[in-house]
């Protein structure tokens, strides 16, 4: 038996994408082309027409697969508003990026008419929230089994850079134990309807998707959230203090203020600018951890470094202001490749909130313990509501 192999040349011809694009150029920064990324997205499904020659023939022209509404539907999937494509231009880090200027409080009411999706004529509804322009994960409510009408009355917070363009997604699916969840709906909330400190009841029609000329349109039920925008307190409310460099007090608050003043949420802002001199016995690709009531972060580790520049924030959400706790740092090195010793501690520094809360922020450079000549160069806020 003699297999023979055929190769057929396939040749794609005549490409024509019709779209209705959406494109946001953000965030400014000072250098050129003066925006650091571009995000693209879809108004509208588009429009696409091209040929595809095998053996010399168009296979496109067969009535059946003219259309290719699979492909449309796989870019709208992808791209349609309020999904995005973001492509970088330049590094943000280069910029002036947006700072938080206050927290979004959102109240998951509850749902009713809610599309039927169960065999048995019902749903398992849940709620997938995101702020646009931040590149965390969706927050999400819990999953409330076999009803058309749930109440979730769940809290979350989130943290606001621009309450003038910002907007809220509101996502509701059908919770599936096998395969994908079906989309039941959503909506969108621009920020700029909220009046500061004001909670504002919104009951919302879901929609299939924002194209609001759908032919298709059909009843998907409602959504009824809740929303208070919390500006911080600007600086010149809380002190009367200046910055001094790499000074220990660069604003102050009075100690003797009452404990009122200083009650209430808030938001705890860390930077980690960098180190300096941390040198490991066996290795030197330097990263730091922070440890905050029970939580972990960490920066990005630099290769081959004794002083290595991170220039990272960390956010942490508070109900009250953390007087009297500590926050702990380490520096530590992970050596490439597999071995029984890839970690090693560069040295470690435990800071009192108590000052940060009282003055506002502390910006200096801290001795690490256990190290010989390590500083580690931090920048810590309380950022109040």
């Amino acid at each position: 038996m003699h297999l023979h192999q055929h190769q057929s040349p396939t040749q794609l011809v005549d490409l024509q994408i019709f779209a209705a694009p959406r494109i946001i150029l953000k965030p400014p920064v000072p250098t050129f082309p003066c925006f650091a990324s571009l995000v693209l997205s879809l108004m509208e499904k588009p429009h696409i027409d091209f040929g595809l020659n095998i053996l010399g023939g168009d296979i496109m022209s067969i009535p059946s697969l003219y259309r290719f509404e699979t492909l449309k539907k796989e870019v709208a999937k992808l791209y349609l508003w309020p999904q995005t494509l973001e492509i970088p231009i330049l590094d943000a880090t280069t910029g002036a990026t947006k700072k938080p200027v206050g927290i979004l409080n959102v109240k998951v009411v509850r749902a009713f008419k809610l599309l039927k999706m169960d065999f048995l004529g019902a749903s398992d509804p849940y709620v997938k929230l995101h702020l646009s322009g931040e590149r965390l994960p969706a927050k999400r409510t819990t999953v409330k089994r076999k009803t058309l009408n749930p109440e979730w009355n769940e809290n979350f917070k989130f943290i606001v850079r621009d309450p003038h363009t910002q907007v809220l997604e509101l996502h509701v699916y059908d919770w599936d134990k096998v395969g994908g969840h079906d989309k039941l709906g959503m909506q969108l909330v621009p920020l700029k309807l909220l009046t500061p400190h004001e909670t504002h009841e919104f009951t919302l029609d879901l929609l299939k998707n924002t194209n609001i000329s759908d032919p298709h349109k059909k009843q998907r039920g409602k959504i009824m959230v809740e929303l208070t925008f919390d500006p911080f307190k600007e600086e010149n409310e809380l002190s009367s203090g200046h910055l001094n460099g790499y000074g220990k007090k660069e604003s102050g608050i009075s100690r003797n203020s009452d404990d009122d003043t200083l009650s209430g949420a808030g938001l705890l802002l860390v930077t980690i600018q960098g180190a300096e001199d941390v040198e490991g016995q066996r290795h030197n690709n330097p990263y730091a951890e922070i440890l905050f009531r029970g939580e972990k972060k960490k920066t990005k580790m630099m290769r081959k470094t004794r002083d290595p520049l991170w220039n990272e924030e960390f956010q942490f959400m508070l109900e009250e202001p953390p007087l009297g706790e500590k926050i702990h740092f380490q520096v530590m090195s992970h050596r490439s490749g597999f071995s029984f010793r890839s970690k090693e501690s560069l040295g470690h520094v435990d800071i009192d909130l108590t000052d940060v809360v009282h003055n506002g922020r502390i910006n200096d450079k801290y001795h690490l313990i256990n190290s010989k000549n390590g500083q580690i160069h931090l920048v810590i806020r309380w950022k109040m509501i």
